[in-house]
């Protein structure tokens, strides 16, 4: 099983490796890696691999099959092969945005009471969906929540608990579709601040919430009787 190095630490954007596979579409796993697997609503990784001899790979997306984590490359790239060493570079641009906009995705759960039934992290917008019952969403008024709670730089930490400990606490549970990832007897909660949020979570985040930078919500969508759209996306202006 290949080593998850970034669950370490989100801000390494080097690593060294050796393949341990090449699958039939030549997706490329490593017995450790600093690539983030699509998950979660985060997208996977790019970058690329550059073996002893000097060849490079450009690394189009990272993703999960089989159990395996798989670096699959861009078209046209050179074929690695079980054995080779490489080492490894993360795009670092495209993965702080998206580290930034996924510790703004859990302010938004802070802010708004209402499970969620689905999102989607990107670098330039981002989503998250509530089932809101009776409770209406105003987007000036999450905006102003989530620059307050930018502005004050909140810690973002990671810890551990086991699966019954989970079991114990459902309420640490907002996703209403998607289940925290169980097997290895523990979970991973990402914490923010004393108190502004804590829930399961293995996706890459910043070390604090100043680190965001000023966002505002671009608009509510209606997607249902109950449900509503929250689009968020960096305010550049």
């Amino acid at each position: 099983m290949t080593a998850l190095l970034f669950r370490d630490d989100a801000y390494q954007t080097e690593f060294d490796a050796t393949v341990t596979a090449v699958n039939e579409r030549g997706g490329i796993v490593l017995d450790q890696t600093l690539f983030y697997y699509t998950s979660g609503g985060q997208p996977g990784d790019k970058g690329t691999l550059t073996a002893e001899d000097g060849t490079t790979v450009t690394i189009g997306t990272t993703i999960k099959a089989d159990g395996d984590i798989v670096h699959v490359p861009a078209e046209d790239q050179p074929a690695l092969t079980p054995g080779t060493k490489v080492h490894g570079t993360i795009d670092w641009d495209f993965r702080h945005q998206l580290m930034r906009m996924h510790t703004c995705m859990h302010l938004v759960c802070s802010i708004v009471p209402c499970g969620v039934t689905g999102g989607q992290v990107g670098i330039d917008k981002s989503r998250l969906d509530f089932d809101v019952g009776e409770h209406t969403l105003d987007k000036d008024d999450i905006t102003e929540k989530l620059n307050a709670l930018i502005r004050e730089n909140h810690p973002v930490t990671a810890q551990w608990i086991t699966d019954e400990e989970l079991d114990s606490n459902p309420d640490l549970v907002r996703t209403m579709s998607v289940q925290p990832p169980r097997g290895s007897g523990k979970v991973r909660l990402l914490k923010i601040g004393d108190g502004v949020d804590l829930q399961p979570c293995g996706g890459t985040h910043v070390k604090n919430t100043g680190e965001i930078g000023p966002v505002r919500v671009s608009k509510i969508e209606n997607k249902g009787k109950r449900n509503r759209r929250v689009n968020i996306v960096f305010d550049t202006d």
